[in-house]
């Protein structure tokens, strides 16, 4: 754990002291062989017994698979950015890539911590990070909106939270801690429905739920490339993460208490699926297929099941890659036509073939296809809400219908349609084939073997 949580702080001072030319080589470099020291993590036989890398910090099979993901985006986010960062001067580069460092290493504190407190220190220190990116790297006038958004939903939100945190602490001589079962508080009912609310409300507003995902479209549209695919892949799984850990130490709940969210979950599904049809932004249309997808998750993490548990962290993983391979596409496509308007990115197959087969290969993972990763996830979540309650099948595999609608949609749309007469559009360089086959090459070897992530 601190061979990859130390080089990753030293990527900070690093940022600012590497020589000009050698800037972008040497920190996507650096970060890309902290990814493939990280593969180590998969399926190690040593975290199925904890494996603690001091006192405060350690790993087992819930954090690793989500920590592997985070190390391999931090060289894709470089990359990605590129073309966004050339225009810029010297030290605002620096800048960036000292912020996205002190984001991926707040990431790792957050995923791998044990310490109740702390970590509800780090799962609000991203913010910062991610609202610097957001409102000084977003292209258009409305990213201060949009980090407003982001910023008091996020707050408000982990206010009920901090105030569950103490209550639990006060009441134990000792610090809660998050990866074993302590459940040494035993509150009256009422209270016990109270905290779990309370503490449910921060990570629902982070995924999010139906309902409190306001935010999420207008963060996505208005940041740069490497905010969207930091908070599609990275960001809303803390909310997942933050659920499967706290469940264990919250005291035992009324199975009512999860009918609200579990609905209104499936619900959102449906609803943000159709919403996805009617967009004509194309960012805009990921953002809402996110917010479905993680309707499922929500629905898996309320009933805590084994089987549930284990989708959730194969769906959520498919679903960074997934998503993140998305925002790459439509960058690089508003690189080249200076809009995100669907309907103005006709035909792009002509100009681009061999990328019309990164966008059908991206569609087709979207709406999970045999035998992708997100199938396997999207196939035990719903089996494991059908054994818990027979209807929840009506709402899943109608969200799962309408998924594979917008998604072949998106795809023809961009790709088959006629192009405009007056387009022009340059081919694309084999950076941007890179960073597309580094998502293509985790889904499909991990589709041949899902369980390197259970």
């Amino acid at each position: 754990m601190l061979k990859i949580l130390i080089p990753t702080a030293m990527l900070i001072p690093s940022s600012m002291l590497i020589k000009n030319k050698l800037l972008i080589l040497v920190t996507t470099l650096f970060s890309t062989t902290l990814a493939l020291l990280s593969l180590q993590w998969l399926n190690n036989p040593l975290l199925l017994n904890n494996t603690f890398s001091n006192q405060h910090f350690m790993l087992d099979q819930v954090s690793a698979p989500l920590l592997v993901l985070t190390t391999w985006l931090l060289p894709m986010m470089i990359m990605a950015s590129q073309n966004h960062l050339k225009t810029e001067p010297l030290p605002r580069k620096r800048l960036f890539l000292v912020n996205v460092a002190v984001m991926q290493l707040l990431l790792y504190m957050t995923l791998s911590t044990n310490n109740l407190v702390l970590f509800f220190i780090l799962f609000e220190s991203t913010l910062i990070p991610t609202l610097i990116l957001i409102t000084r790297w977003g292209a258009q006038p409305k990213r201060l909106e949009a980090g407003n958004y982001f910023m008091f939903y996020t707050l408000m939100g982990s206010l009920p939270l901090l105030t569950a945190i103490l209550l639990m602490n006060n009441q134990n001589s000792h610090s809660y801690m998050l990866m074993t079962n302590d459940l040494s508080y035993t509150p009256t009912p009422t209270t016990e429905e109270i905290v779990w609310t309370a503490c449910m409300v921060a990570f629902l507003i982070k995924l999010p739920l139906y309902g409190l995902h306001l935010w999420l479209p207008k963060a996505h549209v208005e940041a740069p490339i490497a905010g969207s695919m930091v908070l599609a892949a990275v960001l809303l799984k803390l909310g997942g993460y933050g659920i499967i850990r706290i469940s264990t130490i919250l005291p035992q709940t009324y199975v009512s208490m999860m009918y609200p969210p579990i609905i209104m979950a499936l619900w959102g599904l449906i609803m943000t699926s159709l919403t996805c049809i009617r967009q004509t932004d194309l960012k805009s249309l990921i953002a809402y297929s996110s917010v479905g997808h993680m309707g499922l998750v929500i629905s898996a993490t309320m009933i805590q099941t084994p089987w549930s548990i284990s989708g959730t962290m194969i769906l959520m993983v498919a679903h960074g890659l997934t998503s993140s391979m998305l925002f790459c596409l439509a960058n690089m496509i508003y690189e080249r036509t200076n809009t995100r308007t669907i309907f103005a990115m006709r035909g792009l197959q002509k100009y681009m073939p061999l990328m019309t087969t990164m966008w059908l290969i991206a569609s087709l993972t979207n709406l999970a296809l045999p035998p992708t990763l997100n199938l396997v996830g999207e196939i035990m979540i719903m089996s494991a809400l059908y054994n818990w309650a027979q209807p929840t099948i009506i709402a899943s595999a109608t969200g799962a219908m309408i998924t594979a609608t917008y998604s072949l949609y998106m795809f023809l749309i961009t790709q088959q349609s006629t192009s405009p007469k007056d387009m022009l559009i340059y081919p694309p360089h084999s950076r941007e084939y890179l960073i597309l086959l580094m998502h293509i090459l985790p889904i499909l070897l991990l589709s041949t073997n899902p369980g390197l992530i259970l």
